[in-house]
This record gives structure tokens, C-alpha cells and sequence, in this order.
């Protein structure tokens, strides 16, 4: 009964979870690397995580996608 319980908890929490993510998600707008130049940065590659990202102006630190 117990195992049965902790289940069925998890599997709602999982599914909270999962249909939270992509709200999320949608939420912030999406950065293009020619909306990074108009805005005064600089398209630059993150080696240690491994994508781009906007460098100076009005996008600094946002990922480029």
C-alpha cells in the first residue's frame, strides 16, 4: 500500500512538473543573433557550455537561438 501511495505521489509531481516546463519555456522570448547586433552586442560561442550566446548591448548574457 505504501510503495502503491509514493507512486502514485511521484507520478503526479512528475506530471506538474512536465506541464509546467514548456509554459516556462514560452515565456521568454527567443533571441536571434541579428536581434543581438541591432541591439548593440555581439554573437559570441560559449565553449564551457557549449552554445551562443549575446555579448554587450541590450541582450548581454542571453542565449542565441
Amino acid at each position: 500500500m505504501r510503495t502503491r501511495l509514493l507512486a502514485l505521489i511521484a507520478a503526479a509531481v512528475l506530471a506538474v512538473l512536465g506541464a509546467t516546463t514548456p509554459a516556462a519555456q514560452a515565456a521568454a522570448p527567443a533571441i536571434d543573433g541579428q536581434m543581438c547586433t541591432d541591439e548593440g552586442g555581439t554573437v559570441e560561442y560559449e565553449s564551457t557550455k557549449g552554445s551562443w550566446v549575446c555579448v554587450d548591448g541590450k541582450y548581454n548574457g542571453k542565449p542565441i537561438d
